[in-house]
């Protein structure tokens, strides 16, 4: 794989991400970066950014992109068939660069797979797809076709492009964590969604968020996330990249079960972060673990600010 293609004038994106701090980004551990939502044509969309990725068995690393939509823009048994492009901007000649993919989302395949634009050594010594340490990705929805028993038909409407920015910090990250003991867990209601305490970090208030027997994606697993309790204006013009982990105590060993991203994620009150099928309500329940004794429960939310996102 060489330089990615020319698409053409033609080609405007949806989404403008310009990730600054490049470098920044290879220096962390997380393997890939996620942007803040972006709308088009009634659904909502991210574009995922993997610096490193090995497309084979060889130790070539290119720079990949992948689409994904809401996780909740979807219901059961329904279908989306997308066509889309993924580019790059080079600055040399003002075009974007890319290719064109397509890719059958549903209910629980809300990602496209990733396509490689460039190789990662070419776009580091490139000055043209890196300049000033920042690069320019971009992302056309084409064409979209929903199969749904309502066989609804998806019109792409062309709008004004959504340009946002990415910085990640290579220094000083800010580090959180919060621990909330749950004492009457088999009394919660079975429909409901509880939420822990407020608490503070990096001044804004987080809270987790739990199904704790199950939501509409994985009726038999506890689901759990990390979500902003409002947003204000501060928070508006800076969001916070975060990168989760979430745990379970297991009261008898002391142990904790935990699950960590592995991409940056920038956080929104509107749509938290986590897993709906954290842990199968066969364990949690299960009488040779201690994540349940009696009635008392145990979680945790560990995680790093790395850096802020805002809108263009």
């Amino acid at each position: 794989i060489s330089a990615p293609a020319p698409l053409g004038k033609t080609h405007v994106p949806d989404l403008e991400w310009k990730v600054h701090d490049f470098s920044a980004l290879l220096e962390t551990k997380a393997t890939s970066a996620i942007s803040a939502l972006f709308h088009c044509s009634g659904y909502n969309w991210c574009l995922l950014l993997t610096p490193k990725h090995k497309q084979d068995d060889k130790e070539n690393l290119y720079v990949a992109l992948s689409l994904m939509i809401s996780k909740g823009d979807l219901e059961q048994g329904q279908t989306m068939h997308a066509v889309f492009e993924l580019s790059i901007f080079n600055n040399s000649n003002g075009m974007y660069c890319g290719y064109k993919a397509s890719y059958n989302f549903a209910f629980n395949n809300a990602q496209s797979k990733k396509e490689c634009l460039i190789p990662l050594q070419e776009l580091l010594k490139s000055s043209a797809f890196l300049v000033d340490d920042s690069c320019v990705f971009g992302v056309e929805i084409l064409k979209i076709d929903v199969s749904s028993p309502e066989k609804k038909a998806v019109v792409v409407q062309k709008k004004a492009t959504t340009v946002q920015n990415l910085f990640v910090q290579k220094k000083g990250f800010i580090k959180g964590t919060y621990t909330w003991t749950i004492n009457n867990f088999l009394e919660l209601d079975s429909q409901n969604f509880v939420r822990s305490p407020t608490f503070e970090v990096g001044g804004h208030k987080w809270y987790i968020g739990m199904y704790p027997h199950g939501e509409r994606r994985s009726t038999d697993c506890l689901a759990l996330g990390l979500y902003l309790e409002s947003l204000d204006e501060l928070f508006i013009e800076s969001r916070k990249v975060v990168q989760i982990t979430l745990s379970i105590l297991d009261q008898k060993t002391g142990k904790y079960f935990t699950r960590t991203t592995a991409d940056l994620l920038v956080c929104t009150h509107r749509e938290g972060w986590g897993w709906f099928n954290f842990l199968p309500l066969k364990e949690l329940q299960g009488m040779s673990r201690g994540y349940l004794i009696e009635s008392k429960c145990v979680l945790k939310a560990d995680f790093t600010i790395f850096g802020s996102s805002n809108d263009g």
